[in-house]
């Protein structure tokens, strides 16, 4: 079975059907849920302003939310093609389908809290996302016993997200990674056409394309295409934070090229 991070659109896009390292079916039917939902789709615009129309930074709501949701999906399925165990899940007594409705539901909501504030919206996320999760759950024919440990085991991604705290589950490993892994230069634009030059602003701009796929001697090659040797902040500083202490830091390697350097390429290998 061809993991679906490596069939060809550099684990860029979550494809409902293709084959999968995982079982799906539960997926597939939460992200047509989700999608059509109107109270979520609603948050994805009104937790887009305090971030980008009041503070003038990234994008945090439709684009990022799809980029962060489809990476994830895409980064735990080739980590499972690899043979690595998640323990979210499992630990809870839950069945391994619901690892993947973990990984999902924590993408889709892990920044819900921007519609509060900015600052510490990890941790505004957590009551918000609760509501949600409540509401949507049943839906899915779990019970509440079922219910309360799906939702807790996503709750506890949606906090990890951020650096501050660290992940005791891969399901939340991979949202975390997954969050870091929305650096191309798109997702600066906005800032960017408004007159921000800051450092991140910046090295966003030199990352042209983020590809996921199986790797040699880990489950998981990222490979990160630079113009201009500014994208090295996003590599070394944004996205290593996100890596360190995420539980499958020795699962993933991270090879990032500068394309456009003068004289030899520059070809920064971070493994940790």
């Amino acid at each position: 079975m061809q993991p679906q991070g490596d069939s060809g659109n550099g684990g860029r896009t979550y494809d409902p059907d293709a084959d999968h390292a995982f079982p799906d079916e539960r997926l597939n039917e939460v992200l047509g849920f989700i999608d059509t939902d109107d109270e979520i789709q609603t948050y994805l615009d009104a937790q887009n302003v305090n971030p980008v129309d009041r503070k003038g930074y990234n994008d945090h709501g439709r684009k990022h939310i799809s980029i962060v949701r489809n990476r994830a999906l895409c980064l735990y399925d080739l980590l499972k093609a690899g043979g690595v165990e998640f323990n979210g899940a499992r630990q809870q007594g839950l069945d391994e389908a619901d690892e993947a409705v973990i990984v999902a539901l924590a993408a889709q909501l892990h920044d819900i809290g921007h519609v509060v504030h900015r600052d510490d919206h990890s941790y505004y996320s957590i009551p918000l996302a609760s509501d949600v999760l409540d509401r949507i759950l049943p839906e899915f024919g779990y019970d509440v016993a079922e219910a309360v440990r799906v939702k807790g085991e996503v709750l506890h991604a949606v906090l990890c997200h951020h650096t501050e705290e660290k992940p005791l589950t891969r399901e939340a490993g991979v949202l975390r990674v997954a969050d870091g892994l929305d650096m191309e230069r798109g997702r600066s634009r906005m800032p960017y056409e408004r007159g921000g030059r800051g450092i991140n602003t910046l090295s966003s701009q030199a990352i042209r394309k983020v590809t996921l796929r199986e790797g040699d001697d880990r489950s998981v090659l990222v490979e990160i295409e630079m113009t201009d040797a500014a994208g090295v902040y996003q590599v070394d500083e944004l996205l290593k934070s996100k890596l360190e202490d995420s539980l499958i830091e020795d699962d993933i390697r991270i090879v990032a090229i500068n394309s456009h350097g003068d004289g030899d390429q520059l070809v920064e290998r971070i493994e940790l």
